[in-house]
């Protein structure tokens, strides 16, 4: 009995101390657990703590990203402002520009209003109707002085002097009583030089009335006819007829210039092709030499001689033929400015009157009363000589006129 209970004490203490060492253990584990409770307390705590540090730092970062955006978009703001101040400052220069582009107009058109109603269309109509009256009876002091000398040129007796005689006398009757020096009162040639905004149509519609006065009183002859049917109104007045030259120039003041330039000697004029191979006239100035004189020698009497040459040396068919009849608006006592022109002018003359045609083709001393030369760009391709013959009753005047139309001075 004594050994049973031995027994069972020994059983209960290894019983008790297993659960004593169980106690101590469980502890150790809730410890242990109680440990690895606090440290994921503590990592969620730090992982709290680093979300919101991370939502912080983020929303510092969104606030940032706001502010740079409002930054940006204040920038834009100003720039756009300063755009539109620039657009604005733009816009205002542009409107002052027009404005004054506006002003200047109306002041051109200011002066253009003036202009025409300075110029006075009936002062216009008379000194347009005095110049044509002038140019057709009266021929101009530097033109009679070279006829003069050619009739003391003339030997005595002969039909070359007493040709010159009667164109002499013609002159003078003429002037005496205020009639045509021909009968033939030629092709009615207007060159008018105006000022910057003159108005051409005006002028054209007083010149043609005056043209009609003048042929009415009989300074002119009922020249103009029709070209398909021959038809002449009596009024000198159609298409192409008469012919104005209207030429913009710098001065103020209006020039005009008329000529009066007959059927026979327009019927001689001549244009060569150069080379002209008929006379071995080459593209120089001896080929032109050879040209002129040959359109002399054509001419013979029949352009009503002594006559006065017009020459253009270059330029196309048209253009060479204008710029022939301009010559003949220089006076026959100036100087070519190119030496070798001025030259052959003289030499031209020379040499013509030594071929023996004379006035009226008769024979004589007194062929040519003056050569005058031009020249005109040209194509590589083309040479042209253009001549212009005008007759004796060398009819040119020109007129500069005051602000209201009436004449100021006459250029010949």
């Amino acid at each position: 009995m004594a050994k049973k209970k031995a027994t069972k004490k020994k059983v209960a203490k290894k019983v008790t101390k297993k659960v004593a060492k169980k106690k101590p253990a469980k502890k150790a584990t809730k410890k242990k657990v109680a440990k690895k409770a606090t440290k994921k307390k503590v990592a969620k705590k730090a992982t709290k703590k680093k979300v919101a540090k991370k939502a912080t730092k983020k929303k510092v970062a969104k606030k940032a990203t706001k502010k740079k955006v409002a930054k940006k978009a204040t920038k834009k703001k100003v720039a756009k402002k300063a755009t539109k101040k620039k657009v604005a400052k733009k816009a205002k220069k542009v409107v002052k520009k027009i404005n004054k582009a506006a002003k200047k107009v109306a002041k051109k058109a200011v002066k253009k209003v003036s202009a025409d109603q300075a110029l006075d269309k009936k002062a216009l109509f008379n000194s347009i109707l005095e110049l044509i009256k002038n140019t057709s009876t009266v021929i101009p002091d530097d033109v009679q002085k070279v006829i003069l000398e050619g009739l003391a040129r003339e030997e005595k007796n002969t039909t070359a002097e007493y040709a010159m005689n009667i164109i002499k006398s013609n002159i003078d009757i003429a002037k005496k009583k205020i009639q045509p020096l021909c009968q033939d009162t030629g092709t009615i040639i207007f060159y008018v030089d105006v000022p910057k905004g003159f108005i051409q149509s005006d002028f054209t519609k007083v010149c043609h009335k005056a043209v009609v006065k003048a042929t009415e009183m009989g300074y002119l002859r009922q020249n103009s006819v029709d070209s398909l049917t021959g038809e002449n109104k009596g009024m000198n007045i159609g298409p192409g007829h008469p012919s104005i030259h209207f030429h913009e120039h710098n001065k103020k003041t209006i020039e005009m210039r008329l000529m009066l330039k007959g059927g026979g000697c327009e019927n001689v004029g001549a244009q060569y092709a150069m080379p002209y191979n008929e006379l071995g006239a080459g593209r120089d100035l001896a080929g032109v030499r050879k040209v002129i004189l040959d359109a002399v020698q054509k001419a013979q009497g029949k352009g009503c001689g002594p006559g006065v040459l017009g020459v253009c040396i270059g330029g196309d068919r048209g253009a060479g033929y204008t710029h022939s009849k301009e010559q003949l608006f220089r006076k026959l006592d100036d100087n070519n400015e190119v030496e070798v022109l001025a030259e052959l002018e003289k030499d031209i003359v020379e040499t013509a009157n030594k071929l023996g045609i004379g006035p009226m083709g008769f024979g004589g001393k007194t062929t040519l009363l003056g050569c005058k030369i031009g020249t005109l760009n040209r194509l590589p391709a083309s040479y042209y000589v253009s001549i212009s013959y005008m007759c004796w009753a060398y009819r040119r005047q020109g007129v500069t006129l005051k602000n209201d139309g009436s004449i100021a001075k006459w250029l010949y």
